[in-house]
Formats: C-alpha cells, sequence, structure tokens
C-alpha cells in the first residue's frame, strides 16, 4: 500500500511547500502578528531576536507535511478535486488544528483557545491549498 515514492508528484510537493511558506509568512508575519503575540501572552513584550531556526523550522516542518499529504494522496488513489477538498479539510481540522490545540493547553501558553483559534485558519487553509496542489499540478 505504501510502496508509492513513485508516484509522488514532486513538483506539486516543491509547489505546494512554497506557496505554504509564503501563506505562513503572510498571515504570521502581517495579518496576525499582534493578535499571535497577544495568545502568548508577550503583547507588550520586545520582538524576539531572529534566529536561524525560526525560518529553517517551519519550512522543514511544512515539507514533512506536504511530503505526508503526497504520499497518503498516492496511497489513498485520490485524484478529483472533491476527494483532495475533503482530505484537505479531514487532515487540517482532524489532525493539524487538533494537534495545536494539543500542544496550546498547557500551562506556557497563557491563552490556549485563543492561541488555536488563530492558528486553525492557516492550518486548514493550508491542508486544502496542497490537497489542491497534488491533485491538480
Amino acid at each position: 500500500m505504501f510502496a508509492v515514492l513513485s508516484e509522488i508528484n514532486w513538483i506539486a510537493v516543491v509547489v505546494s511547500t512554497v506557496a505554504l511558506a509564503g501563506l505562513g509568512a503572510g498571515y504570521f508575519m502581517f495579518a496576525i502578528p499582534r493578535q499571535y503575540a497577544s495568545a502568548l501572552g508577550r503583547e507588550n513584550a520586545p520582538a524576539p531576536e531572529r534566529r536561524t531556526i525560526d525560518g529553517v523550522g517551519p519550512l522543514v516542518c511544512t515539507v514533512v507535511n506536504v511530503l505526508t499529504s503526497a504520499l497518503l494522496f498516492a496511497a489513498l488513489g485520490i485524484t478529483s478535486v472533491g476527494d483532495a477538498l475533503v482530505f484537505g479539510v479531514i487532515v487540517g481540522a482532524g489532525y493539524l488544528v487538533a494537534m495545536t490545540f494539543n500542544i496550546a493547553i498547557n500551562p506556557n501558553f497563557p491563552h490556549p483557545l485563543r492561541y488555536g483559534l488563530l492558528n486553525a485558519p492557516y492550518f486548514i487553509v493550508g491542508s486544502i491549498v496542497t490537497s489542491l496542489a497534488l491533485v491538480l499540478i
């Protein structure tokens, strides 16, 4: 079932990864930076110094997410836009958003529900973008 590496559309993986990197940068750096800082309890703190991992880490995680979806697409034989949309919503809400809330529900996050709600749109939209790229490219 999972001997599908040769069936992965590598161009779609690259396109999706680049699209999600742009979407993430636009969303987290420009659309919601103040709300994000507030959800983390850092609204009055100076912006943290940028580290290499702050840019590379999310990109690596995005590649892993997109590649995982590509493997599942090939294994499940997903070829239609309708199935891709359903897959994107299921993975976005069922795995990515659920894990975001699970990670945030701990004493280090002063506003875990707000944090989860701020991240949820990115992960759902990103999962749908990935799914559409994998089926349309």
